[in-house]
């Protein structure tokens, strides 16, 4: 049985149709690159803008505020626990981990899906699930139905872990149900782009060394850092991961980051480079939390970890 595809309803001013136009993306990527340009004349004066809640135009910020360490370390300020999911209690996946806070003082947190690769379970991206959920995000890293789906199902299956974790799971009164985002590993990376184009009410997308058939990703609307790397010779960058970046829109806020040397499997074991983008991102779209926006803008430089990283800063919502 399919899961239904359903909409959460958008919350005035943000993601909506009139919202998501490409005249508005340019407008608000304007006012950006305008506070970006007044913190540098105030930095050059001797004074300082410090990102607040209010300058985050309503968004949800979550924990102290970040540093390079903290985005780095294996954990972050928030203590988490983790309740499995078996496949026989649920339709449309194949169960899972879910990794939360243990503490709502600061109210409810976005939440992300993550999905693993072809003939790969759930164990293959366990690393990760604890890892963001200690930032601040509840995280529900699945099994597929079976490990041969394809992306299109993959994506699918998302979808219905996002429905089920706001809907059904024991933890669904900790979860922003309109702040979800997706995350899958090479078919299941070819999935999170899947989940874009059937729900772009989504916050977030992080395709990981990305595999999927189709190229053409230009109906995305939901912001998507594409992690590929530059040994990769399963999905190879130049026929996916790089393709998939460069037919989203020009409007959409996105960025590619290609890991310095790696393989396919990369976002197999923990990766700092990988966690630490992946983090700012989804505070970045999830939390809307500006104070990540300068782990993404100005673009990193290139170097021992990263061969290539392209964003479309500054980031307009």
């Amino acid at each position: 049985m399919q899961p239904s595809v359903r909409t959460a309803p958008p919350r005035p001013g943000r993601h909506t149709a009139t919202a998501g136009r490409p005249s508005d993306r340019r407008w608000r990527r304007l006012r950006a690159l305008l506070v970006v340009t007044l913190s540098g004349l105030l930095v050059a004066s001797g004074l300082t803008l410090v990102p607040t809640a209010d300058a985050a135009d309503g968004g949800y910020p979550r924990g102290p505020a970040p540093t390079a360490a903290s985005i780095a370390a294996a954990r972050g300020p928030f203590a988490t626990a983790e309740t499995t999911v078996s496949a026989l209690s649920v339709r449309g996946f194949g169960g899972g981990t879910i990794y939360f806070p243990t503490s709502t003082a600061e109210g409810t947190f976005g939440a992300v899906a993550i999905a693993p690769g072809f003939t790969a379970g759930r164990s293959s991206m366990a690393w990760l699930g604890p890892r963001l959920a200690s930032q601040g995000f509840v995280v529900f890293n699945i099994d597929t139905v079976t490990r041969s789906d394809q992306p299109a199902s993959r994506g699918r299956q998302l979808l219905a872990a996002l429905d089920f974790l706001v809907d059904s799971s024991t933890v669904r009164d900790r979860i922003d149900r309109d702040r979800l985002g997706v995350i899958g590993h090479s078919m299941g990376g070819g999935g999170a782009l899947e989940a874009t184009i059937a729900r772009p009410s989504l916050r977030a997308a992080i395709p990981l060394t990305p595999w999927n058939l189709t190229r053409d990703w230009s109906r995305s609307q939901v912001p998507t850092l594409i992690v590929g790397a530059e040994n990769d010779t399963v999905a190879p960058t130049r026929s996916h991961a790089e393709p998939f970046f460069a037919s989203l829109p020009d409007g959409l806020d996105k960025a590619y980051l290609e890991l310095n040397g790696a393989s396919h499997f990369a976002p197999n074991t923990p990766d700092t480079t990988i966690a630490s983008f992946s983090i700012s991102w989804l505070k970045r779209f999830v939390d809307e939390d500006v104070r990540y926006e300068q782990f993404l803008c100005p673009p990193p430089r290139t170097g021992a970890e990263i061969s290539a990283y392209r964003d479309s800063c500054p980031h307009a919502v």
